[in-house]
């Protein structure tokens, strides 16, 4: 079985000057703001176990803002429309409902936010976390803030917080039976993905940087429940940044020779469509000289998660994952 440590967050921008400024907006409406939190004391409330520990919020909130783009497609599917999301992080398809949508504000990203417009567009609350963790303390100065983000520190691990997120967002908006539904589709993905890997060695790569580098600290997540070894565990280098270019030689990947090799495409997952477009992974899978004899290039043993894994990274994108991860090695097994 593969085995993963679990890895502290990683930091975010400091963004002091568009904080000290939402904070006086948040100060100068504050009439508008109690106002949000009187009106939410009265409702009913819902306790959630957040990663800061047990909180209670209104259920069924009217005004909610999305930060945590792990949350995204859960709120999607349990039919909420924000009144403001990160445009900047919206994956390339499948949201353009929500980018040119003039009543859904654009806070920006998280390394840039529009906290003024978050602070104008008046939420109840804020689904905040994972890559906005680090503005939490800001977020809640607007209205209350629910950090139920997927984490590697969880009991059970990311994928078993994945599962977790989804149910109490189920139950914050009482779309339960919803939630179990995605839920269970996660589960069953997971389960033939354990069902259909059985000992193989893995190189967990990821396309950044117009290069393929070790992705194992991104989507090790996702191999951590499989019946896979990380081909570089031996080489230390699991703990390796997708942001930084890890110095790893083609050469060092194909004297280890590993049986397969699972591929996440930041470069893509990235792209706005401005500028040159990137190079896909696969191009510059194939495009490697050194790896032309090793075992998961000769008999095409290479799983590519979908083209926006890196910005989407929620229950369905680790269920469309597992599912991919199973077809395959179920076809290479006949």
């Amino acid at each position: 079985m593969y085995a993963f440590r679990p890895r502290p967050a990683r930091p975010l921008i400091a963004l002091g000057a568009a904080l000290g400024s939402v904070a006086l907006l948040a100060a100068c409406s504050s009439g508008t703001d109690s106002g949000r939190t009187a009106g939410a004391a009265g409702a009913e409330q819902v306790t959630l176990t957040t990663n800061l520990g047990e909180k209670r919020f209104p259920k069924n909130p009217e005004r909610v803002a999305a930060l945590d783009n792990t949350s995204f497609a859960t709120l999607k599917a349990l039919g909420i429309k924000p009144v403001a999301a990160p445009k900047e992080l919206l994956p390339a398809t499948g949201y353009d409902d929500w980018r040119n949508d003039d009543s859904i504000a654009d806070v920006g990203s998280h390394r840039e936010p529009k906290l003024e417009e978050l602070n104008a567009a008046e939420p109840d609350l804020i689904i905040g976390g994972y890559r906005f963790a680090e503005q939490q303390d800001e977020l809640e100065k607007i209205a209350p803030t629910v950090d139920i983000s997927p984490s590697d520190e969880a009991e059970g691990g990311y994928v078993a917080s994945l599962k977790t997120q989804t149910e109490q967002l189920g139950e914050l908006f009482g779309e339960e039976e919803q939630a179990a539904k995605i839920v269970d589709e996660l589960e069953s993905a997971e389960k033939a993905a354990i069902e259909a890997t059985d000992g193989e060695t893995v190189f967990l790569a990821v396309a950044s940087g117009g290069k393929i580098d070790n992705g194992a600290s991104r989507i090790g997540r996702l191999a951590e429940p499989l019946n896979l070894r990380n081909v570089l565990s031996a080489e230390g280098q699991e703990e390796t940044s997708v942001h930084n270019d890890s110095g790893l030689a083609p050469e060092t990947v194909a004297k280890l020779n590993p049986d397969w090799m699972i591929v996440m495409d930041r470069d893509t997952g990235v792209f706005k469509g401005e500028g040159e477009a990137p190079t896909p992974a696969k191009s510059l899978v194939k495009g490697q000289d050194a790896w032309k004899k090793t075992t998961f290039a000769s008999r095409d043993q290479i799983v590519y998660l979908p083209a926006d894994f890196y910005v989407t990274e929620g229950a369905q994108a680790y269920t469309a994952s597992f599912e991919l991860i199973a077809e395959a090695f179920a076809k290479a097994a006949e």
